[in-house]
């Protein structure tokens, strides 16, 4: 249930993607960004991890739902992956879905895992972005 979960995220999230990078193949950005979510069967997914996770792996998957839908209505608005929206939503997204993990290993497993066990400093990436890292150097 729980690679369940985060596979249908992921499937999402790479649909959300691709319309973000060519928004003029459809005709209502809305109902195909709607349509990942719902093609991606996340919401079925979500529904298990609230009955059989425990609170802290239910409460890290809500909150990667929750920054999923704010990608998916970035999207919706037309936002590109290089624009300021998207990069922001991204960023969020991608830091809830490492949380998602740390629970699950910490349940499952017992084991904490860290950005340093990567060679990051940070979960969202934003360490590692060049837009960020541009935004950083220029005092944007």
């Amino acid at each position: 249930m729980y690679i369940e979960f985060i596979t249908a995220a992921e499937a999402c999230h790479a649909r959300l993607r691709q319309i973000a990078q060519t928004p003029g193949t459809e005709a209502d950005l809305e109902s195909a960004t709607r349509a990942a979510l719902s093609d991606a069967a996340i919401y079925e997914a979500r529904e298990r991890l609230f009955i059989d996770a425990s609170t802290g792996v239910a409460s890290a998957g809500q909150a990667m739902f929750e920054k999923l839908r704010a990608l998916q209505r970035v999207v919706a608005a037309g936002a590109e992956p290089a624009s300021t929206a998207f990069h922001d939503a991204y960023h969020h997204y991608i830091g809830t879905v490492w949380t998602y993990r740390v629970a699950v290993r910490e349940e499952l497993e017992g084991k904490s895992l860290s950005p340093a066990a990567f060679g990051w400093s940070k979960w969202d990436g934003t360490d590692r972005c060049p837009m960020c890292q541009g935004a950083v150097v220029t005092g944007a």
